[in-house]
Parts: C-alpha cells; structure tokens; sequence
C-alpha cells in the first residue's frame, strides 16, 4: 500500500480572507460608505458632506478595541447594503420620471441614525 504525504494531497493555499474589521480595510470601507451617501445626499437635496476620512478618525479606528472595530465593521457593511438596494430603488423613481427627494430624504435619515450609533461605538475607544 502506497501512501502519500499530507502536504501532496492538501488542496492549494487559498488567499486569507481580508479582516473586514481591521483599520486600514474598515477607513476605505467608510470611504466608500461615505461615497454612497453623498449620492443620496444629492438625490434628498442636501449638501454632501466630505468624503475624505481624516487621519483623526483613522487614529481612533485602530487605536478601537477589536469588538468595536467588529462592530463598526458590521454597521457599514449593512449601512451599504441599504444604501445599495436604497440607490437602485430611486433610481427606478428617477427612469419613471418621479421626484425621488422625499424617499431619498427618509433614506438619509436612516443612514444617519445609524452612522450616529457607528461614532458613538468608536467615541468610547
């Protein structure tokens, strides 16, 4: 009987997943969270806020013990999921030639409720 050794037999090294909590992923997460949101900003009529995340708030992210960054982490990516059905749903509103403010106004609201409770995790860190 022939056998061969485990290391011949085990399937290839598939990449390591990316640690969806760790700061520098979390940081371009928010980026692109945020990118989602000044789009709805302008669909609600708001004025956008900026994009870019400062280097304080970076500083706060890793410096967040590891259940916060989880959490965080958590919060936007639901925060994107809505956000992505939400965009697509008014542009819908938009191609059948409707005003998508108000839907797009009470979707903000939602989004800043919840981003309210995303600062207020990491503010304890």
């Amino acid at each position: 009987m022939v056998t061969f050794p485990p290391e011949t037999i085990l399937l290839p090294a598939a990449p390591a997943p990316v640690d969806s909590s760790a700061p520098e992923v979390l940081s371009e997460a928010m980026v692109v969270l945020h990118g989602q949101a000044a789009a709805l900003a302008m669909l609600a009529r708001l004025a956008p806020e900026p994009v870019e995340i400062s280097g304080e708030l970076g500083a706060v992210i890793a410096r967040a013990a590891p259940w916060q960054r989880k959490l965080v982490a958590q919060t936007v990516s639901d925060c994107a999921a809505m956000l992505d059905s939400g965009l697509s749903a008014l542009g819908t509103l938009i191609r059948r030639g409707q005003d998508p403010a108000a839907p797009a106004l009470v979707l903000w609201r939602e989004f800043h409720a919840a981003r309210t409770a995303m600062v207020s995790v990491l503010a304890n860190a």
